[in-house]
């Protein structure tokens, strides 16, 4: 049975649960990581089983829909395009983050009876828990509190020595719950602190950091291997999650093999063609903007 604790989702001692490490993405199949969100959502409420997923992509700027309503989108547009990335809207709110090949992206999705009991806090202290335990052999201190001049502030921002790495989101889907962060592994952190302020600054001009913007300082945000002092990569940075998780939790091998098969069959086909046209129809205003920029 799930039980509740200081604020934290626990499952039952080895609860099985499965894994999806989504094969690397660029600009060519930006939407799939949306669209397989709400499929493994969907399949995790069926089949009463949480779903571990990790994704990472290529130079990628990830808009939330508050995003396409800046004073000058079109501009704005222009203004990644110039920084060599490529945007695209998620099929969720929130503001801009940044996916390239430094930023590990991660997901837990829980079936929906998992969660009806819980606060949306406490999602976001089982993400905690989860990353603190990933790092503790590192002997650091994680925090959560918003990072105001971050980009895609949020509650429950992780820092380290005051320097945002991570941000969480939550989302209800379908049957399930998916609780999300996007970790800043290594790379050019200021260099996606400059796209995202830049955005903003070209899209809202001279109403740039009024709400509900945020007045982007790409100094409040830092790689996890520069706070670390390591020299940590994207795939070290799965492993150590896995290790954490593996402590309470077990990858059972019979629920994976049906999982695998459930990937290849032609319910996820179905699923996936559906979720493709819904996100087409989303970024059909950006990508209207992207034929006239070209």
């Amino acid at each position: 049975m799930k039980k509740v604790e200081k604020g934290v989702v626990y499952m039952s001692l080895k609860q099985s649960v499965v894994l999806f490490e989504q094969p690397h993405l660029t600009n060519e199949n930006k939407y799939d990581p949306f669209i397989v969100t709400d499929i493994l959502a969907d399949y995790s409420g069926k089949q009463k089983i949480p779903i571990i997923h990790f994704w990472t992509m290529t130079n990628q700027l990830i808009l939330g829909m508050q995003d396409t309503r800046v004073t000058d989108l079109s501009n704005a547009i222009s203004s990644v395009k110039t920084n060599h990335y490529h945007p695209v809207v998620r099929n969720s709110g929130g503001l801009a983050v940044v996916a390239d090949d430094g930023i590990l992206n991660f997901s837990i999705i829980l079936p929906q009876e998992f969660t009806n009991q819980t606060s949306i806090n406490h999602g976001y202290e089982t993400m905690k828990t989860i990353i603190s335990s990933a790092l503790s052999s590192f002997n650091t201190t994680v925090d959560s509190f918003e990072v105001t001049d971050s980009y895609c502030p949020g509650e429950y921002d992780l820092s380290i020595n005051e320097k945002k790495f991570a941000g969480i989101a939550q989302r209800r889907i379908k049957k399930g719950l998916g609780i999300m962060i996007y970790i800043s592994v290594n790379g050019q952190q200021e260099k996606r602190g400059n796209l995202v302020k830049q955005f903003y600054q070209a899209g809202l001009k001279e109403h740039f950091g009024k709400d509900p913007f945020p007045p982007v300082n790409p100094d409040s945000m830092k790689n996890l291997s520069d706070l670390l002092c390591q020299d940590l990569t994207v795939e070290k940075m799965k492993t150590l999650i896995v290790e954490a998780i593996s402590q309470d939790w077990s990858f059972d091998d019979t629920a994976q093999k049906h999982f695998n098969q459930f990937l290849t069959s032609e319910d996820f086909k179905e699923a996936y063609d559906k979720g493709y046209h819904r996100m087409e129809q989303r970024n059909e205003g950006i990508n209207t903007i992207l034929k006239e920029i070209n």
